[in-house]
């Protein structure tokens, strides 16, 4: 190729690019953190850059903190209204259950139930040492079947099993226990309205049996509500000699209840009622849904005010700069370069926030208990009473999406709250900037 010709190649191609000089170079990065460094003569700026971290910071963790909290109590609540309550409940519909041991056995035969339980279940007013207590709920299960159910038999904190098999005895909730003043070995007193039939009508019936256990669910409600008794001596007492009133299922994946219906329809080889944990409490765990997503967004208003005030710093960042990107605009940067150096200045803080946002709420949730303890001694009060609130302990159960959105949400709004003050800055003209110095 001949000289002429290779200095018209030259000429029509482009100029090389500087080195470093492409998007998100090193000089980029340069000002943009020299402009997050604090300065004496931008100390108001500083200041709302420090309240825009921090807002940011508290707004992730008080997100994830909370939502760790209200999963952690529908687990909880949900693994103790599940471990002691049917997952599918099995009720006559034409003929009393008078062969719940043969239905039982054929249902318990079906692939994924764990356990079928026979129940008669009746309502008593109890009495102890302290006096007439409150309503409490009488159970009357098969020993075998009380044993199988975890939460009740791992939970035994005074007394045993043993008495209760042998019919000697009822179990108790250790709350129910305290309230009554009674403890393993005493009598408990059960009142229930419909008793004997005498020519004068309907009197109630009153007998009083000796306490063989007490168990502690951890359900508040549960505790002090709840008494299992022999199913021979219940059927006895609420006047139900070899019948039942249902069956409780319990399934080894509760959340595939309707895909066992069929299943123990056919198991069952009778009419019967099917009705699972969802229907019985669909109205609470609503609630509890409901309640989640409203308190997620009313607490994404914390991490859009903090978005807020990174608009608000990195404006008054770029009407102070203006001298400083008018000179840079005049030395060859490009307005793109500016906007990218706005862009990194502002997205540090949201970024810089976030993961310490996420930092502190986890710390929170691993500890929460503890500083929920630490607080009610302080205060000399009970915060989070185990009688509002039905379970003895806070919860918190972080789960890996709902964090991920929260971050998510919390970089987005930070890298929108930059854009409008970064392209401010690029469209910012050297002329005008320079005009007065």
């Amino acid at each position: 190729m001949s000289d002429a010709a290779t200095r018209k190649a030259a000429a029509a191609a482009p100029p090389a690019e500087p080195k470093g000089a492409g998007p998100f170079s090193h000089f980029e990065r340069l000002i943009a953190w020299r402009y997050l460094r604090s300065r004496r003569k931008e100390t108001v700026i500083s200041v709302i850059a420090s309240i825009s971290f921090i807002g940011i910071m508290l707004g992730v963790a008080t997100l994830i903190v909370v939502m760790a909290v209200m999963n952690g109590f529908r687990a909880e609540l949900l693994t103790r209204i599940l471990g002691v309550n049917g997952h599918l409940i099995v009720q006559p519909i034409d003929m009393p259950l008078s062969d719940y041991d043969a239905v039982a056995a054929r249902i318990e035969g079906v692939e994924g139930v764990r356990l079928a339980m026979p129940m008669v279940q009746g309502q008593v007013l109890v009495s102890g040492r302290s006096g007439a207590g409150s309503g409490a709920i009488v159970r009357g299960v098969r020993a075998d079947d009380l044993a199988r159910l975890d939460l009740v038999s791992k939970n035994i904190r005074d007394g045993s099993l043993v008495g209760f098999a042998a019919g000697e005895g009822v179990a108790i909730g250790t709350r129910m226990a305290q309230s009554l003043g009674l403890s393993v070995g005493d009598t408990v007193t059960l009142v229930a309205p419909e008793g004997d039939v005498t020519p004068f009508g309907t009197t109630p019936r009153v007998k009083a049996y000796p306490i063989a256990a007490t168990f502690e669910i951890g359900m508040s409600e549960y505790d002090a509500s709840i008494i299992y008794m022999p199913l021979e001596e219940a059927q006895l007492y609420f006047n139900a000699e070899g019948l039942v009133q249902s069956i409780e299922l319990f399934v080894n994946d509760p959340d595939a209840v309707d895909a066992l219906r069929p299943a123990v329809e056919a198991a069952a080889q009778r009419p019967i009622l099917l009705s699972d944990w969802r229907q019985r409490n669909s109205t609470f765990f609503s609630a509890l849904e409901v309640e989640r997503n409203v308190m997620f967004m009313i607490l994404t208003m914390i991490v859009l005010v903090a978005a807020l005030n990174i608009i608000s710093g990195l404006v008054m960042l770029v009407k102070d700069k203006g001298h400083d990107i008018a000179i840079l605009r005049t030395m060859g940067a490009t307005s793109g370069a500016i906007m990218r150096i706005f862009l990194m200045t502002g997205a540090a803080i949201g970024v810089a926030g976030t993961l310490a946002g996420v930092i502190l709420g986890v710390v929170i949730c691993w500890n929460v208990e503890s500083i929920r303890q630490f607080f009610s001694w302080l205060s000399g009060t009970t915060i989070f009473n185990p009688e509002l609130y039905f379970l003895s302990r806070l919860p918190a159960k972080m789960e890996a999406d709902e964090t991920v959105a929260v971050i998510v949400m919390a970089l987005a709004l930070s890298f929108l709250a930059t854009l409008f003050p970064a392209w401010r800055a690029s469209r910012l003209d050297p002329v005008e900037a320079l005009r007065y110095d």
